[in-house]
């Protein structure tokens, strides 16, 4: 068995791969390595079994309820500061436990627990992250915006949207922490089939992502701090497909940026791929699809069909824009070679393929592996090409 820190349990792929993501927070300081040391031994002795959700859940939620604890004690003690990091730390174990839980009661405590100690830990940690909720059809997206650091009047922004098992409360960060320095605002949001948009307004995904993408991209504009020429869209992991058809659809938007491209014929990866996630040899659970579509019963064959509607072909070649491909050489979710096909595709004049490799870093699915090389890439690539003579050097 490989001991390896991407791949802490070995062959069992969707448990290395769910641990790497939460360890990816580790350089943002909301995260304990040893924490998450722990946990994956306590998950070895108990078999390293990835079709085990109840030992899954049990562990990292047992470490959530412990630094929740922690936190708790130390507001008591009035070393609030000290308490909003035990909270941040408690909200990722406890969303990173419900990632393997099925739709249900359970599913719902735990993301409870996990989005209670997330407020809790932001409004303490990060208190200029203004929570917004952005005007979609008859209901609000949730999101959270990062005002850009140094700049007094509008600046240019970004909008991000997550990726099948990915929320705000990660982008927030990630993005919004390097693009506030770079003098970037970002708007980190929760777009149907995500985080709290799923879990709480169960808004389920929709093929025509363009609907939220120009909803997100109306809420921006509409800002004084925002200026609304200069406003690009990314998505990440599953936002690989959203981004470049928003980006096509919406030419209001300045640029955009796939950080990890999707299956180009996502039915197909979806026909071929069932059984393994019911083995538990895929980074998505079987019931994940089903449930962030939208699909009655979690019928599988009917988000088969569904998927069919997930489609680039003909979309891509509509993007104007400048747009940015990233990936990475060792992405065990989607090949290197996706990412090839929709740079290929796309319409734009200006467009860039950045493959990452090992020899490098950031070679793992949307550079988790190394977050911030990703992210710095893509933030040089935006003040080169998009937001030129913008953004702080």
């Amino acid at each position: 068995m490989a001991n390896h820190w991407t791949d802490q349990f070995g062959s069992n792929f969707s448990w290395s791969n769910a641990t790497m993501v939460t360890k990816g927070m580790a350089p943002y300081g909301v995260v304990a390595m040893g924490e998450i040391e722990r946990i994956g031994e306590k998950l070895i002795a108990r078999g390293n079994d990835p079709t085990d959700k109840e030992a899954w859940y049990q562990e990292w939620c047992a470490m959530g309820d412990h630094v929740a604890k922690l936190g708790e004690d130390a507001e008591a003690k009035g070393r609030t500061l000290s308490a909003g990091d035990y909270y941040m730390r408690a909200g990722y174990y406890y969303y990173t436990g419900e990632r393997m839980v099925p739709p249900g009661d359970l599913k719902s405590k735990i993301y409870d627990k996990a989005l209670k100690n997330f407020k809790r830990g932001f409004k303490i940690r990060y208190p200029k992250f203004e929570r917004v909720d952005v005007p979609y059809e008859n209901t609000t997206l949730p999101a959270y915006f990062v005002k850009a650091e140094g700049v007094s009047g509008p600046a240019p922004t970004v909008v991000v949207f997550d990726g099948l098992d990915n929320c705000k409360e990660m982008s927030s960060l990630f993005c919004g922490l390097e693009f506030s320095r770079r003098g970037f605002n970002t708007l980190a949001i929760d777009g149907p089939g995500q985080g709290e948009a799923l879990r709480i307004q169960k808004l389920p995904s929709r093929w025509d992502y363009e609907v939220p993408g120009i909803a997100a991209y109306n809420y921006v504009a509409g800002r004084k701090d925002v200026d609304a020429k200069q406003v690009a869209i990314m998505g990440y992991s599953f936002g690989g497909y959203c981004a470049p058809r928003i980006a096509a659809l919406e030419p209001r938007y300045a640029g955009g940026v796939a950080f990890g491209a999707m299956w180009w014929d996502m039915h197909a990866w979806l026909v071929r791929s069932q059984e393994q996630m019911k083995k538990g040899a895929l980074a998505t659970s079987h019931f994940q699809v089903p449930w962030v579509f939208g699909v009655p019963d979690l019928d599988f064959n009917k988000a088969v069909d569904l998927m069919k509607k997930f489609t680039l072909e003909g979309v891509a070649q509509q993007v104007k824009s400048p747009f940015l491909t990233l990936h990475g050489t060792n992405d065990r979710i989607i090949p290197p070679g996706e990412a090839e096909i929709l740079h290929g595709k796309l319409g734009s004049k200006v467009k860039t393929l950045k493959i990452f490799d090992e020899v490098e870093g950031g070679a793992e699915h949307c550079q988790v592996d190394d977050r911030q090389a990703g992210v710095n890439w893509i933030a040089d690539w935006l003040s080169e090409n998009v937001f030129t003579g913008k953004a702080k050097a």
